[in-house]
């Protein structure tokens, strides 16, 4: 079967309201760890405090380092009903608008809009004894799923990621139901939280915690970080009766080269790799997709030109754009060097960052990682329970096949705390 004739039904469970955790343990590492290691054993259950005796020794293991923004914003009409605004993502580059001073354009959801027709709303951010800190909204564009809104705001010596920190809310998952608090400041943000821009959580890391990455550490278990910026795609559902009528969002990454250089050096020498996280795992496999693809435009060039061209061809190969790179939803389906091994593809993606004389791949991905999917670039992944029917169930489908069933199910009769502030598994793929 293609795969883009999956059934969504098929990917359905029943979830009741009481299993959704809609607030975070006391502890991080309290929370329960389902170990899905040997089908034969059945689950182990045990909690994050305890991850290390699962992970392999000198594995090497990648987190997401996203930092989620307080992307959202209530402003008032000039006749006082209100209006909340959720930033999506900037129009532009996402370092350079959280850097602005004095205004920004943003793609946003906006709540209430049948109510505000035109004109600015605003929200007082702050006072000093002589002037009020002021920020306005104004719409500049209207599409069938999100406005382009432009912010200005006095003081305007601040920059955009100030102006938010002073008054904007984390935005939470809409499945919890509630507003954000000030706990959620802290526990809706893993530890190692670095680079702003996610809208929601890399939530497979919230159960991580110092003493557990000192644990880790003394297994000679090496930490390391990716960065991909988490969009409100996450949470949309998929509606299709088929995964082939799916849109499937679209999110930036951000990787160093030295990063990728111990990727290849890993799997070169055979050591385990363990992704925290499916944001990390999309990353990972879109790395490795990215290589596939400039495998392919090389074999193309190479197949139209002659033995004396052959210099020709490779410049050419060189010319390739990051968006000549990023991946489609359908791209690792479709690819004819996805049988390629790893090293071979991230050898081949480090020759061109190096033709490119580049430190860091920043790309977006589509990625949509679905049961028929060959996962190419892990042997473990650390992932909290996700809601039915969706593409992040698909995923651990694609890892488990109808083995997901069963865990889920188990997670289900042993009061397993569901969704972002839930708890989790470690699923260890087998050679």
């Amino acid at each position: 079967m293609r795969v883009q004739d999956i059934r969504i039904e098929d990917y359905q469970y029943v979830l009741p309201e009481g299993r959704i955790a809609k607030y975070p343990l006391p502890l991080r590492d309290a929370s329960k760890l389902l170990v899905a290691i040997d089908v034969a054993s059945g689950f182990q259950e045990d909690i994050y405090a305890n991850i290390h005796h699962y992970i392999p020794n000198g594995a090497l293991m990648l987190f997401n380092n996203t930092k989620v923004i307080p992307a959202r914003l209530h402003m008032a009409k000039p006749t006082g009903g209100m209006v909340e605004i959720f930033c999506l993502e900037p129009i532009g580059e996402l370092s350079v608008e959280m850097a602005r001073h004095g205004e920004t354009t943003w793609k946003c959801f906006v709540g209430g809009a049948k109510k505000w027709k035109e004109g600015t709303v605003t929200a007082v951010w702050g006072t000093d004894s002589y002037r009020e800190y002021l920020l306005s909204a104004e719409v500049i564009e209207r599409t069938d799923t999100y406005f382009h809104i432009k912010f200005r705001w006095q003081p305007s010596e601040f920059t955009f990621a100030e102006v938010l920190s002073a008054i904007g809310q984390i935005p939470l998952p809409p499945y919890l139901d509630r507003e954000a608090e000030e706990l959620d400041r802290e526990r809706y943000q893993t530890i190692y939280a670095n680079l702003e821009g996610s809208v929601a959580a890399p939530t497979a890391g919230l159960h991580f915690t110092e003493k557990v990455f000192d644990d880790l550490r003394a297994k000679n278990i090496d930490l390391a970080y990716v960065t991909l910026h988490v969009g409100a795609g996450t949470f949309k559902p998929v509606s299709a009766t088929t995964i082939g009528n799916h849109d499937m969002h679209a999110e930036y990454f951000d990787v160093s080269r030295y990063l990728i250089q111990d990727l290849y050096t890993a799997y070169s020498e055979k050591r385990p790799v363990i992704a925290v996280g499916t944001t990390t795992l999309r990353t990972l496999e879109s790395l490795f997709l990215m290589g596939c693809k400039l495998l392919d435009a090389s074999a193309s060039l190479s197949n139209r030109a002659s033995a004396s061209l052959s210099n020709r061809a490779s410049a050419s190969l060189s010319d390739l754009s990051h968006e000549d790179l990023e991946i489609k939803q359908w791209d690792a389906y479709q690819l004819a060097h996805e049988t390629t091994d790893v090293p071979r593809a991230l050898s081949a993606l480090l020759d061109w960052m190096d033709q490119q004389g580049l430190d860091r791949m920043v790309a977006k991905t589509q990625l949509l990682i679905a049961p028929g999917y060959t996962i190419r670039m892990i042997s473990g992944l650390c992932t909290n329970f996700h809601q039915p029917g969706s593409t992040l169930l698909l995923l651990v489908a694609a890892l488990m096949g109808n083995r997901w069933k069963e865990m889920y199910q188990y997670a289900l009769e042993h009061d397993y705390r569901f969704l972002s502030y839930g708890d989790g598994c470690y699923i260890e793929l087998k050679s």
